[in-house]
């Protein structure tokens, strides 16, 4: 993210990050190349995962004690890259210390632990940020400061839809069982659509449909596909679908995704499905999220996390990092998701998911 027309002061920061898994990994060794950060440290149940990191990325220490982290007189911000249903804790404790959180989407899997961080949050004054980094693809980010600008017009509606194969939804669901395609993944679509709209739009009534065998099958009480729809305030409707069931020798490694806004004056269509990138190979491509898969016919550029390349990481993860990290250490403008809209968010996709169950409209109105 390139910051220009503005001057700041610049602090070095000492940084915190819990869990080692793939993601943490990621914002570990990019925090490890930001030229604010002074002093990193990482920790993980797992103390071998803990230890790899901390030589990866020249930490100055690692532990399997989440607070022994974020208590560290050292640090002052703190990065959450627990799974979904492990959050809550380690964000409470960040908060409760006084040191800016950045925690992976989802804020949390129940309404009473997002009203619980998000009010504690403001109370204590810290910054609480989300990373739903979707946000940070170029094509998003460009497409929502269009609108912004007004160059659509009234918002009328449009749709999303995100796909991926099961392969890739079998590893989330083992990591967290609660994790399903909507609380986990169509997540990412609600919170974009709720930035185009503007913090003045709120989502008043949810509707949906799902249906699948395949997950039942493994021993997960998950749909295959889910197809829903929300109503905002302002009277715009938009649909969210989702099928995490593809195939899994589909060239995906991550997500593929489709998004229509339109609006009286204009309309932005977003082809994100990869199929402009394209790799055929005998050696193989990996599956981020399968370490053991090996794809010949790879979408190149699918996973969703972003692509390392020479030691430089490309994509929405490291785009949303580094915004992170400069807001931190310069006080300058952040665009990631705050503690309310991810609240917002959590109630929308909690609705998609009891309106599935049920088959009977969700309202929203008290949100």
């Amino acid at each position: 993210m390139i910051i220009s027309g503005n001057s700041y002061k610049k602090r070095q920061i000492g940084v915190g990050v819990i869990g080692s898994g793939r993601i943490g990994t990621h914002r570990a060794k990019l925090a490890a190349l930001h030229s604010a950060v002074k002093y990193l440290v990482v920790s993980d149940v797992n103390e071998l995962s803990a230890e790899k990191l901390a030589k990866s990325t020249n930490a100055n220490g690692f532990t399997t004690d989440n607070y022994e982290v974020i208590n560290d007189p050292n640090v002052d911000v703190i990065i959450v890259s627990t799974p979904e249903d492990e959050h809550r804790e380690s964000v409470e404790a960040a908060i409760n210390a006084g040191k800016s959180v950045l925690v992976e989407k989802p804020l949390a899997l129940t309404i009473e632990d997002g009203d619980r961080l998000s009010k504690l949050a403001e109370e204590k004054g810290v910054d609480l940020r989300i990373g739903y980094s979707q946000r940070f693809l170029q094509k998003y980010f460009v497409a929502h400061d269009e609108i912004s600008r007004g160059k659509l017009g009234p918002i009328l509606g449009g749709m999303t839809r995100v796909y991926n194969t099961r392969t890739n939804m079998l590893e989330i669901l083992k990591r967290c069982p609660e994790a399903t395609p909507i609380l986990d993944i169509i997540t990412y679509n609600v919170d974009y659509i709720g930035w185009c709209l503007g913090p003045d739009v709120s989502p008043v009534e949810v509707q949906a449909m799902g249906h699948g065998t395949i997950f039942r099958d493994q021993g997960y009480d998950v749909d295959d596909i889910s197809l829903t729809m929300v109503k905002y305030s302002t009277g715009a409707v938009f649909s969210f679908d989702i099928c995490y069931a593809l195939p899994g020798g589909f060239p995906t490694t991550g997500q593929s995704v489709r998004l229509e806004i339109m609006g009286r004056d204009g309309v932005i269509l977003i082809d994100d499905d990869h199929r402009d990138q394209i790799l055929y190979s005998e050696h193989g491509y990996s599956n981020a999220y399968a370490e053991d898969q090996k794809l010949k016919f790879a979408f190149l550029g699918s996973r969703s996390s972003g692509e390392w390349a020479d030691g430089i990481m490309f994509g929405r993860i490291a785009d949303e990092t580094k915004e992170w990290l400069d807001a931190q250490s310069t006080g300058s403008k952040c665009h990631l998701t705050t503690a309310k809209e991810a609240r917002q968010t959590l109630a929308v996709t909690l609705a998609m998911a009891e309106a599935s169950e049920t088959g009977q409209p969700v309202p929203l109105a008290n949100i």
